[in-house]
């Protein structure tokens, strides 16, 4: 019998979607993001991961730049206010990944993809992938 889906992924899957928990919880409540990592890192259960401390942090230092890149590649009368907060946080993880870290866009993509799939709505994953094709083409184009 297979695992359920909140067991199954990698430790930077899991690490992923705690950091998505935080962005969201921030954003929902409308308190900084960086206070919410610290409440939970200072309650330790679970524990937070490294990478997920990672991912906060510079989703939190590129913000404005982030949104800024999410907005430009948001079609059809779209805004990031618009946009479910689910998405939203994905859309800003993954950004994050693809314009300022190492991690190659396909991997990014695929695992903001796969949370989308799990976590919001039926279009989130298609409406998610076409926005994230354009920001890596725009940064492997140097535009960015």
């Amino acid at each position: 019998m297979p695992a359920p889906a909140a067991k199954r992924g990698s430790a930077r899957t899991k690490a992923r979607k705690r950091a998505l928990d935080v962005l969201f919880e921030a954003d929902l409540r409308q308190a900084p993001a960086l206070e919410i990592l610290r409440d939970q890192t200072d309650l330790g259960e679970p524990p937070v991961r490294p990478f997920t401390t990672e991912l906060v942090e510079g989703v939190e230092r590129h913000r404005a730049e982030i949104d800024q890149l999410v907005a430009e590649g948001l079609a059809g009368g779209w805004t990031l206010e618009r946009m479910p907060r689910v998405d939203r946080n994905l859309a800003r993880i993954a950004v994050y990944e693809i314009v300022f870290t190492e991690v190659a866009d396909e991997v990014a993509a695929a695992e903001c993809v796969a949370l989308a799939q799990e976590l919001s709505t039926d279009d989130s994953a298609v409406f998610l992938n076409g926005l994230l094709r354009t920001v890596a083409g725009r940064r492997a184009a140097g535009t960015i």
